[in-house]
Order: C-alpha cells, then structure tokens, then sequence
C-alpha cells in the first residue's frame, strides 16, 4: 500500500495510522497528527480502491451502501499491512492508534470489528456503521473516539449512536463528541481528539 512513514521522536510514543477520505492521499492527515501529538510516529496509507479516480479504502455499491465482501478482504488486506510495516520499520505493532476520516475512519471501524485488539486505540472522524447483523470482535478496553456532526449529510446521528453502543458491547471504551455542522472535519473536532488523546494515552 502506497504510504508514508515517519518514526517515532521518542521510542514509546505511539504511532499514528492516519486514514484519509473518499479522493484524499497520505498526505491529507499529517497536520492533524502533528496537531495530536507531535512527538508520535506516523504511518499514513492511501486507500488502494480506485472510485472514479478517487483513493478510497474499499468499494461501495451506492452512497452510504459498502460493498461487504470488498470490505471484509480490504480490511484483512490493511492489517497484513500493518503487521508488515511494523516489522519493516521496526516498530511495536501494539502501539498503533488509528485516526480516520469518513471512509478512512470506515475500514478503521472495520478492523475493530473484524479482529480483536488490532489497535491500541482509533480516532473515527465522521464514521459509518461498516456491518451490521454480525456479531463483533471482542475488544479489551480499546479507547475509541467518534466525532460526528449533527447536520451531516452523509452520516446520519444514528450511524454514530449504532456505531458507539456496537463497539461499547464488544468491550470498547468509547467516547462522542458532537459537532454542530456536517461532514467536514473541524478544528474543533481536532482539538477535542487531541484532549481525548491526552486523557488516555
């Protein structure tokens, strides 16, 4: 996967999987780490599905309707990745915290669905429920932030309510926090992953 890797200032500092949206790079996320925490590593990936010549991270059907089996073999495909990249580079693999933005955020759910305690933590900017019906990987305690917008177009409340109460159940420590606009990504809700971020890590 097409990706850009910075190591970690300081040996214990986490590093950040950054997951951009539908049409972004590798590029789009480092500010916001920068902003989360400087001193940690990076390791920004861009999506290997092509939609209309926009990076995405799985297909889908429709808007707001995922292509199941896409998702589920992209999903295996970012993990594998994952524990390549931390071999290659020589980092702790159970030091990975996810921050993702709308389908980035999508395949981060995903894999906290899918497998058990595949990251230390995820920042889901703006997610959608990435299955429903299944019963999901349990997770020890994982910290998850959501953030959402109250007016988003794409993403309705429920979709981050349902998400929230599903990763809760599976034994995730999950926290919302609510933005009165749509599906951009603020400032604000940058600022308030990075007050997250220092409360749990």
């Amino acid at each position: 996967m097409k990706h850009i890797f910075k190591p970690a200032k300081q040996a214990d500092k986490p590093v950040f999987l950054l997951l951009h949206g539908t049409g972004g790079t590798e590029q789009d996320l480092l500010p916001l780490a920068d902003i989360i925490d400087p001193e940690a590593g990076i390791l920004s990936v861009r999506g290997n599905v092509s939609e209309n010549g926009m990076p995405r991270f799985f297909r889908r059907l429709a808007e707001g309707v995922f292509d199941e089996e896409d998702l589920i073999a992209r999903t295996k495909e970012l993990r594998s990745f994952l524990d390549e990249a931390a071999e290659k580079y020589n980092f702790d693999r159970n030091n990975i915290i996810a921050a993702g933005y709308s389908n980035g955020a999508n395949i981060a759910a995903s894999l906290l669905y899918h497998y058990s305690n595949p990251l230390k933590g995820a920042i889901l900017h703006h997610p959608m429920v990435p299955r429903r019906n299944i019963t999901l990987a349990q997770q020890q305690g994982t910290p998850v932030l959501i953030t959402a917008g109250t007016n988003d177009p794409i993403c309705p409340k429920s979709e981050a309510t349902d998400l929230e109460q599903m990763l809760k159940d599976a034994g995730a420590d999950t926290a919302i926090h609510w933005e009165n606009n749509g599906h951009s990504l603020t400032q604000t809700e940058v600022q308030a992953a990075a007050a997250w971020y220092r409360k749990h890590f």
